[in-house]
């Protein structure tokens, strides 16, 4: 399952295979990133549904993705592997990078947000989806026993993410989507 498309269907399936598989290789980092540029296309796309985000903020919303998508990933790897570890947790950044781009998997259907006002519900159901995907990505990618322990590292970075991607689009005065 090593081509890109069924690493995307994988992991929006919350395939636990696809991120064991994605954490292991270290030719996917370009692929995660893919996954998010992808994403983050998507849903500036769908943005446009909304009558608002003209080019500037469709490339600085596109920007500020990318970043908050590093952000997340390094603050779960530190609080994955510093502040909540099991016994058994090994991870390096880059199973994180991995795992949590194709976790960004579901943020392709934000493209349906074109549609006019299906953009808020589509934009809701992807992000808790991704959420979702990121939860089993982290647990894998840290060897974590429980699912709470996913949950608790991806909330707490989600959290560090959101406010660093909100003072970056701030800067840049980019309205900002968390992913």
């Amino acid at each position: 399952m090593d081509t890109f498309a069924a690493r995307l269907v994988g992991a929006a399936k919350l395939d636990a295979r696809t991120f064991e598989e994605v954490e292991a290789d270290v030719t996917a980092t370009p692929q995660a990133l893919g996954a998010v540029v992808l994403s983050s296309l998507a849903g500036g796309i769908g943005a446009l549904g909304t009558g608002g985000l003209g080019a500037s903020g469709f490339i600085g919303g596109a920007l500020v993705s990318l970043i908050g998508w590093a952000a997340w990933a390094a603050l779960t790897y530190l609080i994955g592997t510093r502040l909540f570890p099991e016994p058994q947790t090994r991870a390096d950044v880059g199973e994180l990078l991995r795992t949590t781009g194709f976790a960004s998997a579901p943020g392709l259907l934000r493209l349906a947000g074109i549609v006019p006002g299906l953009y808020a519900p589509v934009y809701f159901a992807t992000s808790v989806w991704s959420l979702a995907a990121m939860v089993v990505g982290v647990r894998h990618a840290l060897d974590y026993s429980t699912t709470t322990r996913a949950v608790v590292v991806c909330v707490v970075g989600w959290l560090l993410s959101f406010a660093i991607a909100l003072l970056l689009g701030a800067y840049f005065g980019v309205v900002v989507q968390s992913s």
